[in-house]
Parts: C-alpha cells; sequence; structure tokens
C-alpha cells in the first residue's frame, strides 16, 4: 500500500500537486488552530493585560509583510517550494521558543510575535503563490471551498483537543504538550513538501511594475483595497474574542468548544458554497457574507455570556464561507487578469498580501491607541464595533469590479 502511496506522490502532474497543496495547508492549519488559538491565551495567563497581547499580535503583522516584500525578490530567484519549507521551519522555531522560555513568553513578545510573522510571511506567500499557479479559474472555487474545509475541520478539532489536554494536565505541562503536538504537524508538512513538483520563476523583481497596475486598473486597486478593509476586522477578532471566552469562562476546554462550534458550521457551509454558488452569483454571496458578519458583534458588544459567544460562533462559522470562498476566487481572477500576470504573479500576489496586513495593523494600532486614551469598558467596544463593519466595504469595493 505505501509503495502505492509514494509512487503516486511522485507522480508530476497538476491534480497531484492541488491534493498535496491541501494536505499541507490542512497540516498547517490544523498545527495553527492547535496552537495559536491558546498562545494568546498563554501570554493573558501571564499578564491578564491586553496590550501584551495586542503589541505580540501588532509585530506579527508588522513583521508579516515585510516578509513578503523581502522574500518575494527570493522566490524570484530560488524554488517557492523552499520558501514555503522556510515558513514552516520559522513556525518551529516560534513553537521551540515558546517551549524553552514557558512562563517567560509575555516578556518576550514581540520577539515570538515577530517570528510567527517571518514564518506566516513565507509560507503564506509561497502557499498563495503555489495556489494562484496550481489553479485555474474554473478549479479555484473548489480549492478554495476545500482548503477552507480543511482550515474548519483543523479550527474544529485542533483547539478542541488542545482544550482538551491543558485542561485534564496540569496547565504548563498541557500547553507544552499541545506546542509539541503542533511542532509535529509543521515537520510533516515539510516532509510532504517534497512531493509537490519544483516551480520556479524567472526575470527581475518588480514591485514598481505591479504598483503601476495598483494605480492604472481599477479592478485590482479595488482588490487590493477589499483585502485591506478585511484585514481591518480580522487584525482584531483573530485574538479579542479568543480572549472574551476565556474571560467569561476561565476555561481553555470552553475555548476549543467555541471554536469547534463555529469552524463546524464552516466546515458544512464550505462544502455547500463550493457546490451551489456559481460564478456569477459570487457578489450576491459576498454581499449577504458581509452583511452578517459585519452585525454579528452586536451579539457580544453589550452583555457578555458564554451562550452569547455561541451565537455569534454559529452566525460567524455559517457566514464566513458566504464571503471567502468567492472572494478568494475573485482576488486570484483579478490578478490572473492583469498586465503580464504570468510574469509578475509574484508581485501582485506580495501587495495582495502587504495590503491585508496594513488593515491589521490600522485596526490594532487604533485598538492599542484606545486602551492608552480611554478605560478598556469604553474602549473596546467602540473599535470592535468601529472595525467588524470594515466588512461591508469588502462588499463595496468588490462590487465595482466589472469584469468578474
Amino acid at each position: 500500500m505505501w509503495n502505492k502511496v509514494f509512487s503516486y506522490l511522485q507522480q508530476k502532474h497538476t491534480q497531484k500537486d492541488l491534493i498535496l497543496l491541501l494536505i499541507i495547508g490542512g497540516l498547517y492549519a490544523l498545527g495553527i488552530f492547535l496552537s495559536n488559538t491558546f498562545v494568546n491565551v498563554y501570554l493573558w495567563r501571564q499578564t491578564n493585560d491586553y496590550l501584551t497581547i495586542a503589541f505580540y499580535n501588532f509585530a506579527i503583522f508588522i513583521v508579516q509583510p515585510l516578509t513578503y516584500l523581502v522574500v518575494g525578490k527570493v522566490v524570484k530567484m530560488i524554488d517557492r517550494i523552499f520558501v514555503l519549507r522556510t515558513g514552516v521551519i520559522f513556525l518551529t522555531i516560534f513553537f521551540i521558543t515558546v517551549l524553552m522560555i514557558g512562563e517567560n513568553a509575555a516578556k518576550y513578545n514581540v520577539l515570538l510575535g515577530c517570528l510567527l510573522g517571518i514564518g506566516y510571511g513565507c509560507y503564506g506567500l509561497a502557499f498563495n503563490l503555489l495556489a494562484f499557479e496550481i489553479t485555474e479559474p474554473e478549479t479555484r472555487d473548489f480549492f478554495n471551498g476545500y482548503m477552507g474545509a480543511l482550515e474548519s475541520l483543523g479550527g474544529m478539532i485542533g483547539p478542541f483537543i488542545a482544550g482538551f489536554i491543558i485542561a485534564k494536565m496540569k496547565t504548563e505541562i498541557g500547553y507544552m504538550t499541545v506546542f509539541s503536538i503542533s511542532l509535529g504537524l509543521f515537520l510533516l508538512a515539510v516532509f510532504m513538501s517534497f512531493f509537490i513538483q519544483k516551480r520556479k520563476a524567472n526575470g527581475r523583481y518588480c514591485l514598481h511594475i505591479a504598483w503601476s497596475e495598483v494605480k492604472r486598473n481599477a479592478n485590482v486597486r479595488n482588490m487590493m483595497l477589499a483585502n485591506m478593509f478585511q484585514g481591518m476586522r480580522e487584525g482584531l477578532f483573530v485574538f479579542v474574542v479568543a480572549i472574551w471566552v476565556y474571560l467569561v469562562t476561565k476555561s481553555e476546554l470552553a475555548l476549543g468548544t467555541f471554536t469547534l462550534v463555529l469552524n463546524g458550521c464552516s466546515l458544512i457551509f464550505f462544502f455547500l458554497i463550493t457546490k451551489f454558488v456559481k460564478p456569477q452569483y459570487r457578489k450576491t454571496s459576498i454581499l449577504i457574507g458581509s452583511i452578517f458578519i459585519s452585525l454579528s458583534v452586536f451579539i457580544i458588544l453589550f452583555q457578555l455570556t458564554y451562550t452569547q459567544l455561541l451565537v455569534y460562533a454559529i452566525v460567524v462559522g455559517v457566514f464566513s464561507p458566504l464571503l471567502h470562498v468567492p472572494f478568494d476566487s475573485m482576488a486570484y481572477d483579478v490578478i490572473g487578469k492583469s498586465h503580464k500576470a504570468k510574469t509578475y504573479r509574484i508581485e501582485y500576489i506580495v501587495w495582495l498580501e502587504v495590503f491585508v496586513n496594513i488593515g491589521r495593523i490600522i485596526s490594532v494600532t487604533a485598538f492599542i491607541i484606545g486602551l492608552y486614551t480611554f478605560p478598556n469598558n469604553i474602549a473596546i467596544p467602540f473599535v470592535m464595533a468601529t472595525f467588524s463593519i470594515a466588512y461591508f466595504f469588502v462588499y463595496l469595493f468588490v462590487k465595482k469590479t466589472s469584469f468578474i
């Protein structure tokens, strides 16, 4: 049996690479969801301080686009599979560092954020490029749908298993066990990457040419701005809601259950959206998703209970696929029809990710300024409500794309 598996993995065709990329993405998602949800809680347990968590995430969002800009040049000269492995190796270094410093992690929150930002940057650029190159317009909804489903599956079982382990063991031992499991998953992802066909790019690294297209081409510009507004909400909600769940329940297992509900709903709807939402209905799907996700924050804004958090999880879990599957496909399609997309695809992907992280930086900066300026009970709800509504603008910019 194993001979047949290795024989298949060594074949060189696009379908095999697509499946392998889904497997690698699934392992990566499981490793991240298993641990990173709890890194924020781990830091919170040590400090009970929103600013510590905010600066940790701020460091990630600053270093990640800088990594994209630098590594983009490397990808032009070296096989992008090598860059993907480099990203996973930095994630491995991140978790080894957490394991080594343990209870002192909060003192090194910015360092940890920088390590994770480099890992995210290398992996994200390489993965997005491979997804763009391996898929075609007719297979992108399939890929994005199933990739979203795998991420949801990882989001379901990863945090729940992690929460269960932490709850059943002594807290510190439980966290160290979870971080070690993530380490093993990342190493397995590196191993699987050796079976993907090498893909090299030729030519010079010309960010200015892609930037000129952003300024000239309204479709490209609108898609970049839509990604920036997506990043605004994502940058805050990725860590604040997890802290809220822990504050209400004082239980890592309850946080794992929360993510199980959210991603369980997403898993079902990623499959449904992939099957039933055709390209001509993408904008309508994005509109519905953006409305419900934007308004979902008001479920938990004024009164915070675990029941309300679970209702919030259901709403976000159901409507996120409605937005993300067509939105991600449209982003690739717009880039694919841009000026010399084949030659400058790396540069376009770099700018896309830079815009996403600009959005994240804006929202986390506002969050930090709010915490320094006003009491937490005033600053946090105001900033969360403001940037949740950013998803309305995702649709407004997507609506302006004229040929998708």
